[in-house]
């Protein structure tokens, strides 16, 4: 197998998507790349919407956030498994009624006559209605020190007492699904509660993560595009570079602020280049140009975050 941007340059165009997302997720199982970013690239390079590369990217980046929760693990203990099974359709709750802050989370997971019983709802979940798993975050009460005790739990969408409500579609990349997911008296086996502090360990890292992942989605996807409608080769080499520049960050610490600093410079390149490649949507035909145009601000979320986050990083890396 070739590298990963020798192969968007030089691979037969294939993209798909128009036969529905269980059809596309099945797609993304056949990647033959193993590194996460690369197979978020790649699930973006044949992916004919901008949405499933977004999906692409998502899935991606759990795999990475495990990997990265691996490594903070005592040495000589197992890695953790994103996926057991061979399960590649994973979603993540997080956001309730009062958002996605530490302090927000109320969803409880209590023990109880000797069982783990998760209760609790989470309003906003990212692909919760084709996921086989959901990785929850869920309060243990409490420390001493008044902050919320945060786990991750890892919950089958088939468990007893899991509901999941999906919600309107959104008016960008409807056809990534979202749901409401409600958990009665969801019994939770012991080695389903993963190590390490909920917020620390899994949230807070997969912030960063997702948009390294996600945006590696999208220049992949913006490859694919500007190969399959003959856009100027200028912009497959400067797509090409931003890719480097992913697979770079993608292999950096999540938590460091210099990590952070160079993500804020990857999305104003990416941002800058999609001005620039505006006029090349003309080549292309009218349903994709116009999915685009509909698709795009889904580029622009969680984008005050980003610059809070950069802002932090400036501050402790002592830049004035």
């Amino acid at each position: 197998m070739p590298n990963i941007l020798v192969y968007m340059l030089t691979a037969p165009i294939s993209r798909e998507g128009s036969s529905g997302l269980p059809r596309w997720l099945d797609t993304l199982e056949g990647c033959p790349f193993n590194g996460h970013v690369e197979r978020a690239l790649w699930g973006g390079f044949h992916a004919d919407r901008l949405g499933y590369a977004f999906v692409a990217g998502y899935e991606a980046a759990l795999g990475r956030l495990f990997e990265h929760a691996s490594a903070q693990q005592p040495e000589g203990t197992a890695p953790l498994v994103a996926h057991p099974g061979g399960r590649r359709r994973l979603a993540l709750g997080a956001t309730e009624a009062g958002g996605a802050h530490p302090r927000a989370i109320t969803t409880r997971l209590d023990k109880e006559g000797g069982a783990l019983v998760l209760r609790g709802e989470k309003t906003f979940v990212t692909l919760a209605p084709v996921a086989d798993a959901m990785l929850v975050v869920a309060s243990r009460g409490p420390a001493a020190d008044g902050t919320n005790r945060l786990r991750l739990v890892r919950v089958s969408t088939s468990a007893r007492g899991l509901r999941i409500e999906p919600r309107k579609e959104t008016p960008f990349a409807p056809e990534i699904p979202h749901a409401r997911v409600t958990f009665e008296n969801v019994v939770v086996e012991p080695d389903a509660v993963l190590p390490g502090d909920g917020y620390a360990h899994w949230l807070k890292p997969f912030r960063t993560i997702e948009d390294v992942h996600v945006l590696a989605a999208a220049v992949g996807y913006l490859l694919g595009v500007s190969r399959a409608h003959g856009w100027d080769r200028a912009v497959a080499t400067e797509l090409a570079s931003l890719a480097l520049s992913l697979v770079d960050l993608g292999a950096r610490d999540p938590s460091n602020p210099l990590t952070h600093v160079l993500l804020a410079g990857t999305f104003s390149q990416a941002r800058h280049l999609v001005e620039r490649v505006e006029p090349f949507w003309a080549k292309t035909h009218d349903e994709e140009r116009d999915r685009w145009q509909r698709d795009r601000p889904l580029l622009d979320v969680a984008e005050m975050v980003r610059q809070k986050r950069t802002q932090a990083a400036f501050e402790a890396l002592g830049m004035r």
